[in-house]
């Protein structure tokens, strides 16, 4: 399964350099609002020692690791809802993807103008979920008129549920919250949630771009957004842009260390940054190890094995008869395989095993 992640925020926020640090794509960078007109997308790999360290034991052909696609979507400016700055097409951008990296300017610079004159992260937060919210109130006001007047006329009690959660959701966002906030018990009302594609019900990590000196410890930017974010189940990670860019330039993965150490991080803010992106679904990873290819396969945390098979391919989960799985651990402490069975560390699961993350998995099947 792939996972596709929208870098949202207001123009000059460094949202392009950020995307440019994060992919080999190169976006334009200026500093001018809307000079990403086209959303960009590269395709990123998710960092992961557990990958490095198999294809160190296995010597595989091939090496195919877990992937987040990133889409810089352009500035968002006041009165996106409406249609300003080009807002419908950029709002339509940020639904099709699966989760929201909301870049804030945290730092201050004289050379690049602020949209709104002023650095302010919260203001600036809050017109961007401001004005998804009323795209949402919008999509739920519409929806709510037509449903009510089935539940009404027909007694159709599946119109009656989705007009309940239409109406908890008209609550939630006239009083200002996002539509994550609004929770559901019964999995049909979760699975019309769902199907609606609210712009705010969408998981969102909140991206501090800051300065180089606050790079490790934050500033009284990040402060302000911590503080304003303290009631929201959204997450939080410091960058600084122009850091990681310069990062970026450095060839060898030594001279990065280096470049590390000596600003006092331990890795970089696209490794965090990316890793966040691909936690912020509850997705996890399990592997195929061999000869031929070592493999990093993306699933939902919870999913069970037949599942899990399925995501290698369709034929493995209908025709699914057990699972052979060794932890990672194992595999790594012994050596290789054969020594994993020979010390009976070796699993033989069934259609009821919830895969775990890091599980290197063989699917037994028949179609």
């Amino acid at each position: 399964m792939s996972l596709k992640c929208g870098i949202v925020g207001l123009p000059n926020v460094g949202k392009s350099t950020l995307f440019n640090c994060l992919s080999n794509a190169k976006a334009q960078s200026a500093n001018f609002p809307f000079c990403t007109i086209e959303p960009n997308v590269g395709m990123i790999t998710v960092p992961d020692e557990r990958l490095n360290k198999l294809v160190e034991m296995c010597n595989p052909r091939s090496v195919v690791p877990a992937t987040v696609e990133i889409v810089d979507i352009a500035g968002l400016v006041k009165g996106a809802s409406k249609g300003e700055g080009l807002g419908n097409k950029f709002l339509a951008n940020i639904r099709e993807t699966d989760a929201i990296l909301h870049v804030l300017r945290c730092f201050d610079d004289d050379n690049i103008t602020h949209v709104d004159g002023s650095v302010d992260p919260v203001r600036d937060m809050e017109i961007i979920n401001y004005e998804l919210q009323l795209k949402d109130l919008e999509t739920v006001d519409a929806r709510l008129a037509k449903t009510l007047k089935a539940a009404q006329t027909g007694g159709d009690k599946t119109a009656r549920m989705q007009a309940d959660v239409l109406q908890a959701y008209k609550e939630a966002l006239e009083a200002g919250k996002p539509a994550r906030s609004v929770k559901f018990e019964t999995k049909d009302e979760q699975r019309f949630a769902r199907d609606l594609f609210l712009l705010t019900n969408k998981p969102v990590l909140y991206v501090c771009n800051v300065d180089d000196a606050s790079a490790v410890t934050g500033n009284k930017y990040v402060e302000q957004v911590k503080e304003a974010l303290k009631d929201d189940d959204a997450g939080i990670m410091i960058v600084a842009a122009a850091t990681e860019s310069d990062i970026a330039e450095l060839e060898t993965a030594e001279e990065r260390a280096e470049f590390l150490e000596e600003i006092g991080l331990t890795e970089s803010g696209v490794s965090r940054l990316i890793r966040a992106a691909y936690n912020l679904l509850d997705l996890q990873t399990y592997f195929t190890a061999g000869p031929d290819e070592v493999r990093a396969w993306t699933f939902l945390r919870g999913t069970k094995a037949p599942q899990a098979a399925g995501i290698i391919h369709t034929d493995f989960e209908k025709g699914f008869i057990r699972a052979e799985v060794i932890k990672y651990d194992d595999f790594v402490s012994l050596g290789s395989e054969n020594a994993v069975k020979d010390a009976g560390k070796m699993s033989v699961e069934g259609k009821d095993y919830v895969v775990k993350d890091g599980d290197i998995m063989h699917f037994r099947f028949n179609v």
